[in-house]
């Protein structure tokens, strides 16, 4: 097996624009990196407000291995079902017994590496969910009986709630990445115990904006404190993330960097 397995993770995308990013992104930023697995999180993909089963599939044929996602994962009814089957979509592991789908699961890569994947979803200022410590520590022992590389998708409001599961899971999992607050930060590092970690991978939309949504209507709403319909923004697209290197045999993280790539719009 080889020495290192390479993860892309890809930042939340948001509607259309994100979806055209990876379209025309990721080939080049797959050619150039060769990772062994891509996640990407679409909690945002249709119309930056949940994801339908129609817009996976069309990720899964851009070249994504497995789609995370966060507290817009119930928005499309339509996905209901389509969660049931296809496993490599997941919704937060730590949603209450009966949720449909799953919030893990194992890739095998192309290379007979494998990779186990964990989604959760944090509890300060989202939803009232079972705890994702308790959750994030228990599937990740469970998954490293399957492979010793497991990365973790912590979709949560706080910087501090990323940070501590991060410590939480420092030496257990390969990586932690946060997702959610549409904004990438600067802090990617490798713990001491063998765990790559960044607070926020960022958007794949149009950063041109809100956090996605026309910077207009977002003005408005603060200003006025009235309700408007959100509208996505169209501009500055650019595809952001990250990349992690982690040892095969140990699940230890070597390496992570940020990605960010501009969509150069066309005249």
């Amino acid at each position: 097996m080889q020495d290192l397995v390479k993860i892309l993770f890809i930042g939340d995308i948001v509607g259309r624009p994100g979806r055209i990013a990876v379209r025309e992104l990721l080939p080049r930023l797959a050619g150039e990196l060769a990772p062994d697995i891509i996640v990407a999180n679409g909690e945002n993909a249709a119309g930056g407000f949940g994801i339908t089963p129609e817009i996976a599939d069309e990720l899964f044929r851009l070249g994504v291995d497995v789609i995370t996602s966060g507290n817009h994962i119930w928005d499309k009814k339509e996905l209901y079902d389509y969660i049931r089957s296809e496993k490599r979509l997941l919704r937060p592991a730590n949603y209450p017994e009966g949720a449909p789908g799953a919030g893990s699961f194992v890739f095998e890569c192309a290379s007979g590496a494998r990779v186990g994947i964990v989604n959760l979803l944090g509890r300060v200022f989202m939803e009232s969910v079972d705890c994702p410590f308790r959750a994030g520590s228990l599937l990740v022992q469970r998954l490293k009986a399957e492979t010793p590389v497991v990365m973790v998708d912590m979709h949560a409001e706080t910087t501090s709630e990323k940070t501590a599961l991060a410590w939480h899971l420092d030496g257990m999992a390969s990586a932690v990445i946060g997702t959610h607050t549409h904004v990438q930060t600067s802090d990617e590092r490798i713990l001491p115990g063998g765990t790559a970690f960044i607070t926020d991978a960022g958007m794949t939309g149009p950063t041109e904006s809100v956090i996605g949504i026309k910077k207009e209507i977002v003005v408005e709403r603060f200003v006025a404190q009235m309700p408007v319909r959100f509208e996505l923004a169209g501009r500055g697209v650019e595809l952001q993330g990250a990349f992690i290197e982690a040892e095969a045999s140990s699940g230890r993280a070597k390496s992570i960097k940020r990605i960010k790539i501009e969509l150069k719009e066309k005249e």
